[in-house]
């Protein structure tokens, strides 16, 4: 027996006929999902999770605050990002690379604040100068 696994994010969305189990990891610990599973609902740890299909072929999914739900044999999947591959180093490099961007991306956002507090003060001392001179 099989089941439906269907994944999205916000800007795609994935779906997958005929998976035989998967696997991934919860604050409570890892767990796994086969055919028949009761109903079932858990926010995913960041990290890998992966599913293996009918030809026991094994795809790792990277993905970012993740929420899964399993019901009547359909997995639904919904994260912020995610990246699929068969290849564990290939999802790895990949994974790492989203992270690299994503630090680049803070480091980039939180200069551009400081920038905008620092201007902010600045009008405001001159605010202050102007109304009262001394």
């Amino acid at each position: 027996m099989s089941f439906q696994l269907q994944i999205q994010d916000t800007f795609h969305g994935e779906s997958f006929h005929g998976i035989t189990s998967f696997i991934g990891e919860d604050s409570s610990g890892r767990f796994g999902i086969l055919s028949g599973h009761s109903r079932f609902m858990t926010s995913l740890k960041m990290g890998l999770s992966r599913f293996q299909d009918q030809n026991g072929v094994w795809n790792y999914i990277a993905a970012t605050r993740a929420l899964l739900y399993f019901h009547d044999n359909h997995l639904q999947l919904t994260a912020q990002h995610f990246v699929i591959n068969q290849d564990y180093q290939k999802i790895c490099e990949l994974l790492q690379q989203q992270i690299s961007e994503q630090e680049q991306w803070l480091e980039q956002q939180t200069r551009s604040l400081r920038q905008m507090e620092e201007a902010v003060l600045k009008r405001l001392w001159q605010l202050n100068q102007r109304d009262n001179p001394q």
